[in-house]
């Protein structure tokens, strides 16, 4: 038996995942992350906690399965993408907080930036909207702000990563200072065009070349891990951002194929091959998960607010005592009986790009019930992610793409099996939920098993993906029209 471990390390969790080569999990070890808020609409983590639970996790899956350091054949990592770690290179230690990806501090600095004209060049170039939401910004910040850091960064002395560039550093013990280029093209600093850090970016953020990694194909031989930490040097043969990485778990390799992630928020993928598409409805271009140098693209749409209108279900408005409880109070009513819930939180993400919008709670009468709500509120996680993929269908119909078939989904939601259902009747195509749902993981396991030998080539992980349940489309069609233009109106009245 070939075992693979994948470091998986999210924003709320570090986990790590012990496969074998047909993809079947043998151990799974977590750990919280906690949370840092400095100030309102600030988000940071301790990058020292980030290695330590890490490196907790491997240790604990290790061991869990029953296995040896030298038993385990390569490692790969996936990681929360955008989150921004600036550290000494000397010492290893940060020189401030890392800076995550859901904190807007640097809104201002994107509105200067857009004020002088450079968000087009940055779409050209990167394939993304010039927002906080990327690292490109943060680094900044953290260079202007953290005293003496720039001139630090002048001298050579600092060394900047996302984290998995982090994790790799303090894996090899300041041995190996790189990515992949699918993190690489959520800086607003890399031209994903020539898979290269671009210069005149660099220019107009002001980041000194000397602290950038270097950048490889996410399945590439990175370096290895340093024998004191696990007892046993293991080369680290794969890395991605966690959404690519899902994508490629998910065996969507060619393009048209789609995957949704029904997390906290939803993050929906569509592979594009080596076509680099800029989106004219509100959605953004990405690097995929890459196996040679040639580049290779997705079109991404992320929701801010999925599976976590069900935490607010039970943390708000108390109506269940568990998450797992919701589905079965949205089935004591046959329908949502007319109440949409837009969940508009934090504003509305892809395809709106609504910052104002607020969350709304629309068509209730005398008879509405919580169960009306718990279904309105599961159903709004199913419209978002419609919206998501009408959008991809027009960018993909604009350049000839053929029309998807199909979703897989992956994610904690997906277990739900009434969102799945709905969500296929929205959609009109076919829901398949995988054998195994852990794709993430299973994507940087994957990518790190092709570059050390274990899989010939991503034919050969295509031909192992099962699919455990497929949820197949009920509603006629017209209905499905209707439900999703009675959604449109509802997210109208959302924008104050």
């Amino acid at each position: 038996m070939t075992y693979l471990l994948a470091l998986d390390q999210g924003t709320s969790s570090s986990r790590s995942v012990i496969f074998d080569e047909r993809g079947h999990i043998h151990a799974l070890a977590q750990q919280e992350l906690p949370q840092i808020f400095p100030q309102s609409g600030w988000v940071e983590h301790d990058p020292m906690a980030i290695w330590r639970t890490q490196l907790a996790t491997a240790r604990a899956a290790v061991a869990q399965a029953g296995l040896h350091a030298r038993d385990i054949h390569a490692v790969g990592i996936t990681n929360q993408r955008e989150t921004t770690v600036l550290w000494n290179r000397r010492t290893g230690l940060p020189v401030h907080h890392a800076i995550v990806w859901q904190d807007r501090r640097t809104e201002p600095l994107c509105a200067e930036l857009r004020a002088r004209g450079l968000a087009a060049t940055i779409q050209t170039k990167t394939g993304l909207l010039l927002d906080a939401y990327f690292s490109g910004t943060k680094l900044k910040w953290l260079l202007d702000n953290v005293p003496g850091a720039r001139q630090q960064a002048a001298n050579g002395e600092l060394a900047f990563g996302t984290v998995d560039s982090w994790l790799l550093w303090q894996l090899t013990q300041g041995a190996v200072h790189a990515t992949d280029v699918s993190n690489a093209s959520r800086t607003l600093l890399f031209n994903v065009h020539a898979n290269q850090w671009d210069d005149d970016l660099l220019r107009a953020l002001e980041i000194p070349a000397s602290v950038l990694p270097t950048v490889k194909p996410s399945s590439a031989m990175f370096g290895e891990i340093h024998p004191d930490l696990l007892g046993a040097a293991i080369p680290i043969g794969g890395v991605a951002g966690d959404q690519q990485s899902a994508l490629f778990g998910q065996a969507c390799f060619k393009p048209g194929m789609v995957k949704n992630t029904y997390g906290t928020g939803c993050f929906m993928l569509m592979h594009t091959g080596q076509s680099f598409q800029t989106s004219t409805n509100g959605l953004i271009t990405t690097s995929a998960a890459q196996t040679t140098p040639q580049p290779e693209f997705a079109l991404e749409g992320s929701v801010f607010v999925g599976g976590a209108v069900v935490q607010w279900l039970r943390d708000g408005l108390k109506a269940i005592t568990s998450s797992a409880d919701v589905q079965a109070l949205a089935e004591t009513v046959p329908d949502s009986g007319g109440v949409v819930v837009v969940p508009a939180f934090t504003g509305l993400g892809a395809p709106y790009w609504q910052p104002d919008a607020r969350g709304a709670i629309l068509g209730l009468s005398r008879g509405s019930t919580l169960a009306h709500i718990a279904r309105a509120s599961l159903e709004s996680i199913a419209f978002q992610s419609a919206a998501l993929l009408q959008a991809m269908q027009k960018d993909a119909a604009r350049v000839g793409a053929m029309a998807v078939t199909e979703l897989r989904v992956d994610g904690g939601a997906c277990v739900n099996n009434l969102l799945m259902q709905f969500q296929a009747d929205l959609l009109g195509i076919d829901v398949i939920r995988p054998a195994v749902t852990e794709t993430t993981a299973l994507g940087a396991a994957y990518l790190a098993g092709l570059a050390t030998g274990v899989f010939a080539s991503t034919d050969a992980l295509a031909a192992q993906w099962r699919a455990e349940r497929r949820f197949e489309p009920r509603m006629a069609p017209q209905q499905a029209a209707e439900r999703m233009a009675s959604w449109d109106h509802a997210v109208r009245q959302t924008v104050l």
